[in-house]
């Protein structure tokens, strides 16, 4: 049964309201599909967030005028069908494909993702990469991974500082008498011969004059190795043999030349 013109109009505007939100969109075609299957693929392409549709090519084309999915609904032919949605298009590939595995019947014809139309080959990439959920969590646990080993490693500092506190309570090193000991330690050092006393000792020698009795110190050197008194002996038996040698020249006969 023919449409009128007036079901045709409700129908292009039913389709472009659904469409003016929808970001992504995967068209696809069938050699036929019983009700069950129609049904089921219904409620796979629900879950995955999106809608689907059977399409007449002419009122398709007219209704995404204007609409990011516009592209990917232009100048269809034969039986199409088209699966939108305004949410991930990675979940709404991979639901498709996982349907597609038990009904062969149903193949993909192109797609769409923010405006830039996707072969089939790139559709059937599209399926296997991770969902926008998992990238974001992936994401996520990238940002979250360097705050939580600063948390870690801070945590661990502290616990470190508590097990070394305990040991020192444990041996005593914190016990009440043990600064005292240092603090008591510290002055016995200080009773040292004051600087001011060392420094007047060579003043007070440079101040006071020379003695006039100076040269018999220099004769001291003398008295270690016997002292005056050994000097004076020696020089009385010299002038005593002297003379006693004087006396036997004049006493002796003098010779005849």
């Amino acid at each position: 049964m023919a449409l009128t013109k007036a079901k045709k109009a409700v129908q292009i505007d039913k389709l472009a309201h659904e469409l003016e939100g929808s970001s992504s969109a995967i068209v696809g075609t069938f050699t036929k599909l019983t009700v069950s299957q129609d049904f089921e693929l219904r409620k796979v392409v629900r879950g995955a967030g999106g809608r689907y549709r059977v399409l007449k090519n002419k009122l398709a084309a007219r209704a995404a005028k204007g609409t990011k999915v516009e592209q990917a609904l232009q100048g269809l032919k034969g039986v199409s069908s088209v699966a939108y949605t305004s949410g991930d298009p990675v979940a709404l590939a991979k639901a498709l494909s996982t349907w597609m595995q038990e009904n062969a019947e149903f193949t993909f014809k192109l797609g769409i993702v923010d405006g830039q139309v996707i072969t089939v080959e790139e559709v059937k990439r599209l399926a296997t990469m991770p969902s926008k959920e998992e990238i974001f969590s992936k994401l996520l646990f990238l940002i979250n991974a360097p705050a939580q080993r600063l948390v870690t490693v801070m945590n661990a500092a502290g616990r470190d500082l508590a097990v070394v506190i305990n040991q020192g309570v444990e041996k005593g090193k914190f016990a009440a008498g043990a600064a005292p000991a240092k603090a008591e330690a510290a002055p016995k050092a200080e009773p040292a011969a004051p600087p001011a006393a060392e420094a007047k000792a060579p003043v007070a020698v440079e101040a006071e004059p020379a003695p006039a009795a100076a040269p018999v110190a220099e004769t001291a050197p003398v008295a270690e190795t016997g002292g005056p008194a050994t000097i004076s002996k020696a020089a009385e038996a010299a002038g005593t043999m002297e003379d006693s040698q004087t006396a036997a020249a004049a006493t002796e006969a003098p010779t005849e030349g």
